[in-house]
């Protein structure tokens, strides 16, 4: 496969998965494997939409850690999404994992509303026009709200969902408030969180979250996802999670 000007093939090292990204671009983080993860519960033969599938790590990681039947990738940059749809035939995925140039905005000029059975996103984090502002567009567009919101992540999705269709997201955890605010107002009850903290003692920097369409109220609180130990070393959910083999003692 042909790679342009400054991209890189990464091994995952999970399952033989390869991702094609570009090294001046945004490249995924540690919340998107999280995100994958968290997500992994969805039901046998989903159909999902990853909203803001940027590179595609999201839907390549659930195409192996779960049973869905088909993921759509939505990404409104035509040069992202060029190279998320390379990684999906890299992976050979194509019947799959499916790459969407568009807007989400406009999303229904291309899916069906109410026919999803889930949900998933990493959206950017950033309200627009605040905290440092990155000069490069991709990277802009990526972590502030410069093209989408996070009401409309929201609202969209929750029209994309099913009757009790399901919506995974990671944010940042000073948004929490915005977040269940807004699920709420677009009938996204939310039913379970995870608080991820970078070591034991410090305050959580990202939030999982999962809300249902049209549910009953109940929430589950789940124990916070560490990162690292006291020593800096990755925790033993981490290395399982990105299935590096935990060492053992003989």
């Amino acid at each position: 496969m042909n790679l342009l000007e400054n991209e890189r093939v990464d091994d995952l090292q999970y399952e033989g998965l390869k991702l094609i990204q570009n090294k001046n671009g945004f490249c995924f983080g540690v919340d998107s494997v999280l995100l994958a993860d968290f997500a992994k519960e969805i039901k046998r033969n989903s159909v999902i939409v990853d909203i803001g599938t940027g590179t595609g790590i999201i839907g390549l990681l659930l195409c192996k850690k779960t049973n869905l039947r088909k993921i759509y990738g939505v990404e409104i940059q035509k040069n992202v999404a060029d190279m998320a749809k390379r990684s999906v035939q890299l992976n050979q995925l194509e019947d799959k994992f499916e790459i969407v140039n568009a807007d989400i905005c406009q999303i229904f000029d291309v899916l069906e509303p109410n026919s999803m059975d889930c949900v998933v996103t990493n959206p950017p984090y950033k309200k627009a026009n605040t905290g440092i502002q990155n000069e490069d567009e991709i990277q802009m567009i990526a972590r502030h709200e410069v093209k989408c919101t996070l009401e409309d992540v929201i609202q969209q999705a929750s029209k994309l969902l099913k009757d009790k269709g399901e919506f995974y997201m990671v944010h940042r955890a000073e948004r929490l408030v915005d977040i269940m605010c807004m699920l709420r107002k677009y009938r996204l009850e939310p039913k379970k969180v995870r608080f991820v903290h970078s070591k034991p003692n410090e305050k959580p920097n990202l939030i999982l979250v999962k809300a249902v369409k049209f549910a009953n109220p109940f929430l589950k609180i789940d124990k916070p996802l560490v990162i690292y130990d006291e020593n800096g070393d990755e925790t033993e959910e981490i290395r399982r999670i990105y299935g590096r083999q935990i060492e053992t003692a003989t």
